[in-house]
């Protein structure tokens, strides 16, 4: 017998029992199912046994880990319910894209019909598993044997991975014959995904589910179509790259050939640039182009590049920073916790803005200011500015999309530009990379060099970051006039060197620890790489260093 500390309780249960068997017990105690537990605060999946005594916790599909948990089996579910209903003959590759608000992208090429019919088909078996309440089962595997399992069952993504894996072993889920391999953790029976949707989208299927602040509740899915769009042509530019994975950039790193894929990366980018500057040269009236997105998306670099590519015709762009608009720091709002909260609207001079603005756009002289975050106090320092015929404002700050903050300037004066890290690189087929894990990584390298920050701090700010974005920026996203994707697909390899000290600082004692171990795991799976190569005017320059722009 074990002893079992659960709050102020203590039992005893025999050795061997399931985490899932004592969760049983106090399921009725949350109003939110229990998807994992922690076990002397380390995170345990439901279908692990105790073996010895312990302080356990229970966290929840409220609970991010959680929330990803529940994701995650659902999209294992997917997959098993894909194979049964395919004549898998016919299929040339199931692949796990994208994140579109509370829907997950799933791309079916081949000689597959994703209609109605499909969707509907693939759904009746997805519920007939979950009905079934099927036993997902977790064994491990030498890395050897794993790769001859996943070659005999046509993974080819998954051999590729695993040729470059350090650990001598593999975790594999099984779901009624069908082995996968999946990063993090899994729910143990099929039952406990009980709220889902399957909706034909484009040539693939949007899988639907539960956001993490409603876990038992289905929102209708919302298309979005300008990030649609921008991921899709992200995707492709990666397959013509001949980059869909991790296992297909450490190819490429270990070919020695990464140098043409930057410069081919760097390219299009600068393509899509100029693209976008066209387009403003064409639009008569714009004065004003907002650039919005959230944190550490590039948009010091973009504007920077934009503006560059507005000169080349004949403009004369700029760079202006909303931050320089923040209230005195005595006056800026405070959060739930009597933090100060820099990210909502009421944070910034709002009316200054717009007199400032109009003024511009009558053609008056004005003096901009210019925020001092030491003093916290703005600052006038001779920064006058009088607009001509050629002249353009680039305006960049995470409001730059929200009416409210430009309500005084003329709809066709203002030219909107939403930009963010679209990570679409994925590790494998079935394993997504989070744009957020990416933004996290490069805010992190970014901060330890330009602020001193830790990793630690970073982490710790990270949930009120994302809270801000959530509120200010992504329900404006998709009435920008363009998109822009600031990712590179070689870059997590870029950060890896950078992020991984950071991340072993972080003491086993410390709350950030597992969320620093979750992202050391993450960056095993890639190989290294030099930034020698990387142009002194990239986007990535702006958090590794060495950037030709002040960043």
């Amino acid at each position: 017998m074990v002893q079992v500390t659960i709050g102020s309780e203590k039992l005893e249960y025999e050795a061997g029992t399931t985490f899932e068997t004592i969760a049983e017990k106090y399921q009725a105690e949350y109003g939110d199912t229990i998807a994992l537990v922690l076990e002397n605060g380390k995170i345990r999946e439901l279908a692990k046994t105790v073996e010895k005594d312990c302080e356990l916790q229970f966290l929840t599909f409220c609970a991010d880990a959680g929330h990803k948990t529940y994701v995650r089996t659902a999209a294992f579910i997917l997959m098993k319910a894909l194979r049964d209903v395919c004549d898998l003959s016919k299929v040339e590759k199931i692949k796990l894209e994208f994140a579109i608000g509370s829907g997950y992208y799933v791309d079916i090429k081949g000689d597959v019909v994703v209609d109605n019919t499909f969707a509907e088909k693939t759904k009746k078996r997805m519920q007939q598993l979950v009905e079934e309440d099927r036993e997902i089962k977790k064994q491990v595997y030498p890395t050897p044997e794993a790769i001859e399992l996943f070659r005999k069952q046509g993974m080819n993504d998954k051999v590729k991975l695993f040729k470059y894996r350090k650990s001598s072993t593999i975790n594999v889920y099984e779901l009624d014959g069908f082995c996968d391999y999946y990063y993090g953790y899994m729910l143990p029976r099929t039952g406990y995904v009980r709220y889902f949707d399957l909706i034909p989208y484009e040539s693939g299927l949007i899988l639907n589910l539960p956001e993490k602040h409603e876990p038992a509740k289905l929102q209708k899915f919302v298309p979005r179509a300008k990030l649609f769009d921008t991921l899709r042509r992200s995707d492709d530019w990666g397959e013509k790259l001949g980059v869909d994975t991790v296992g297909d950039l450490n190819d490429h790193i270990c070919k020695g050939d990464l140098n043409d894929l930057i410069l081919v990366q760097e390219a299009l980018q600068e393509r899509r640039i100029g693209e976008i500057a066209k387009e403003i040269s064409e639009k008569p009236g714009v004065k004003f182009v907002m650039i919005a997105g959230p944190s550490s998306s590039g948009k010091t670099t973009f504007s920077h590049r934009l503006s560059i590519q507005l000169r080349t015709y004949g403009m004369t762009p700029h760079p202006i920073a909303l931050d320089d608009y923040f209230v005195d720091r005595e006056k800026t709002p405070l959060d739930e916790n009597g933090d100060y909260n820099f990210e909502c609207l009421e944070a910034l001079d709002v009316e200054q803005f717009n007199q400032d603005m109009l003024d511009l756009l009558a053609g008056k002289e004005v003096e901009l200011p210019t925020f001092n975050f030491k003093t916290g106090k703005r600052e006038y320092k001779g920064n006058v500015k009088k607009l001509g015929p050629d002249d353009i404002l680039v305006l960049e700050g995470i409001h730059g999309l929200n009416d409210k903050m430009s309500h005084s300037l003329p709809v066709e004066s203002k030219y909107k530009i939403y930009i963010s890290a679209l990570t679409t690189l994925n590790i494998d087929e079935h394993n997504r990379i989070p744009t957020t894990d990416g933004r996290l990584l490069r805010r992190m390298v970014r901060d330890a060099r330009t602020r001193g920050s830790s990793a630690k701090r970073t982490i710790q700010m990270w949930g009120s970051v994302r809270r801000g974005e959530e509120e200010n920026i992504f329900p404006y996203q998709e009435e920008a006039d363009a998109f822009f994707n600031s990712a590179s697909i070689y870059e997590l390899a870029a950060l890896k060197q950078y992020a991984e000290p950071l991340l072993y600082e972080i003491g086993k004692d410390e709350p950030e620890y597992y969320e620093a171990k979750r992202l050391l795991k993450f960056l095993e799976y890639f190989l290294g790489m030099s930034t020698e190569s990387i142009p002194n005017n990239s986007i990535v320059r702006e958090f590794v260093g060495g950037s030709c722009f002040p960043v």
